[in-house]
């Protein structure tokens, strides 16, 4: 998939980011692995820190391009509730994965700044979920996505 914006832009870092997300997803599928693994928590981990950042931008996006153009801000207050939900799900997912064998393995939490590995996916997700709290309502979070119309030509 190629992009239509120059190789020269101003957002270098976002193309780096999909270009290792890009990289990430050939790597897991080149593994073919058939049952999830305690690895896949900390594919989760950084996954749902990524798309954490993700809606912090959209969030952004959303609220700077609302007042001068307010359908385009709504479409992406939609894309923010959507990956909202996203990240939740991922968040899910994170818990319901099996946890490392931690025979052999020395784990001390408490060298870590942070707290435990399995309570940084928990804090990053309440911080988000304080944002998201704030500015959308729960029927919102509810809702199914609904017809999108498009003015793209495919």
């Amino acid at each position: 998939m190629t992009s239509a914006i120059p190789v020269g832009d101003a957002y270098p870092y976002l193309r780096a980011a999909s270009a290792g997300i890009r990289h990430h997803t050939r790597t897991l599928a080149a593994r073919a692995q058939p049952s999830a693994s305690a690895s896949d928590r900390a594919h989760l981990d950084v996954l749902h820190a990524h798309l954490t950042a993700l809606h912090q931008l959209l969030d952004q996006l959303a609220e700077t391009t609302r007042p001068p153009h307010p359908a385009a801000g709504r479409q992406l207050a939609t894309a923010h509730t959507r990956l909202w939900q996203a990240t939740a799900a991922v968040h899910d997912a994170f818990h319901l994965l099996p946890v490392a064998d931690a025979t052999g393995i020395e784990c001390h939490p408490e060298r870590l700044p942070e707290g435990p590995p399995v309570l940084t996916i928990c804090q990053r997700h309440l911080a988000a979920g304080h944002v998201v709290r704030r500015k959308t309502t729960p029927a919102d979070l509810n809702t199914p996505v609904p017809g999108r119309t498009t003015t793209c030509v495919q």
